[in-house]
């Protein structure tokens, strides 16, 4: 057993994860801290912003994020459970607890706010300004859905299928680079069953760099009112 960043921990031993622990299909737990953005004054050196994408090419690797305390838990306990090799991503900064989830099981998501016109998904901490993105439009007339992707693979399809039939569009959020993460995943599924319009909320081919996690939010586009504006831009092109 041991701990490190996600930056390091998949960083310098990707070879050994691919090559001993995904092809021989060992029933190994990896449980990250410190990915994404807001990990503190550390800094582009320790700000995983790929680690997903990394994972996410590796055969027989599931990947789950959570977006509060309780679903650490139940992530963690469906891990011990299944059978086969499984990367948790976990973060540094303090987030409130969510309500109104569901029972956890690994590859299904679940709704956390009905709507009609257009849908939300997100995971990690994006789920918590998700939430606050669809109070927003709420005041505009506007109905988002909201749904909790906490396992990016394999991604729930048909979750994914079922928002892009019953709301005009998709906006995915994520805490990550916005290639080959949870927007990538969505996006695959809804490139083979159908068109609908999608926005990406994420980091956008940048690095990380020092900030609190208010200012690297904000800085990074990544904040509720960001999801806004791409919901009403999205919204716009559909009408």
């Amino acid at each position: 057993p041991g701990n490190s960043f996600a930056m390091f921990g998949i960083g310098r031993a990707w070879g050994q994860i691919r090559n001993t622990i995904a092809y021989n299909e060992l029933n190994v737990k990896i449980v990250l801290t410190h990915a994404g953005l807001t990990v503190g004054p550390d800094g582009a050196s320790h700000q995983a912003l790929e680690d997903i994408a990394l994972m996410n090419v590796i055969p027989n690797m599931v990947i789950m994020t959570p977006c509060d305390g309780p679903e650490t838990r139940d992530i963690i306990l469906a891990a011990v459970r299944h059978n086969g090799p499984v990367y948790v991503r976990l973060g540094r900064s303090k987030v409130p607890t969510i309500d109104g989830k569901g029972k956890f099981q690994i590859g299904k998501s679940y709704i956390l706010r009905e709507g009609k016109d257009i849908s939300i998904i997100a995971c990690g901490i994006m789920v918590r300004q998700a939430l606050e993105a669809a109070e927003i439009l709420a005041a505009e007339n506007k109905s988002a859905r909201v749904v909790n992707m906490h396992t990016i693979k394999p991604v729930d399809k048909e979750m994914i299928i079922n928002c892009a039939r019953e709301t005009k569009g998709i906006v995915v959020c994520e805490e990550h680079m916005i290639t080959g993460g949870l927007a990538g995943a969505v996006g695959e599924v809804l490139l083979e069953e159908g068109p609908v319009r999608m926005e990406r909320i994420g980091v956008k081919n940048r690095f990380g760099q020092s900030g609190s996690p208010p200012e690297l939010i904000k800085e990074y586009n990544l904040t509720a009112e960001d999801i806004v504006k791409a919901c009403r831009t999205l919204l716009t092109k559909t009408t």
